[in-house]
């Protein structure tokens, strides 16, 4: 685990506030919460999904569903992994570029049609990524951070929306 909780970070929860206490009442939540983050997003073995590509699939979802600090956080991440600016810009705009790898291009494809539709992953779609050398065990690793990403952006409005009422 990072030590970093970036649901907090993302809410802008401070830890002194009522709600933070709150999350803390079930400790299970908050590490499984930022465990998965961990596992799928920075993990010490990134199988057949570099962690580029990890990184700029859950910029694509925080991108598509606009949450800014979460935009943020996965944008610092790709930097600090090394990405360059053209594929940053590609996971954070969904554009495809000549100068993004064909792979990455079929990635942030297929997350945006994911994330955007859910269950549109037809066979000819996931045809598709294995064509652009995904394995059916990378494929399924796209699907959880998708889905992971989305989970994480409804905690966070979640946890928003509760520290404004406690403020109010």
């Amino acid at each position: 685990m990072t030590g970093t909780d970036i649901v907090d970070l993302a809410a802008r929860l401070p830890a002194d506030s009522p709600v933070a206490a709150l999350r803390r009442q079930r400790p299970e939540f908050v590490r499984h919460t930022q465990g998965s983050h961990d596992v799928l997003i920075t993990p010490v073995d990134p199988a057949g999904v570099s962690l580029i590509e990890r990184a700029a699939a859950a910029l694509r979802v925080a991108a598509i569903e606009r949450d800014a600090a979460l935009i943020v956080h996965y944008r610092r991440r790709l930097r600090e992994i090394g990405a360059d600016a053209v594929t940053i810009a590609a996971a954070e705009q969904g554009t495809e570029t000549t100068a993004t790898p064909p792979r990455l291009d079929a990635i942030l494809r297929h997350v945006t049609l994911i994330a955007s539709v859910p269950g549109s992953a037809t066979r000819v779609r996931l045809d598709a990524l294995r064509d652009a050398g995904l394995a059916p065990r990378d494929i399924v690793t796209i699907a959880q951070i998708v889905a992971f990403v989305s989970y994480q952006i409804r905690v966070v409005a979640g946890i928003r929306i509760l520290a404004e009422e406690s403020r109010a």
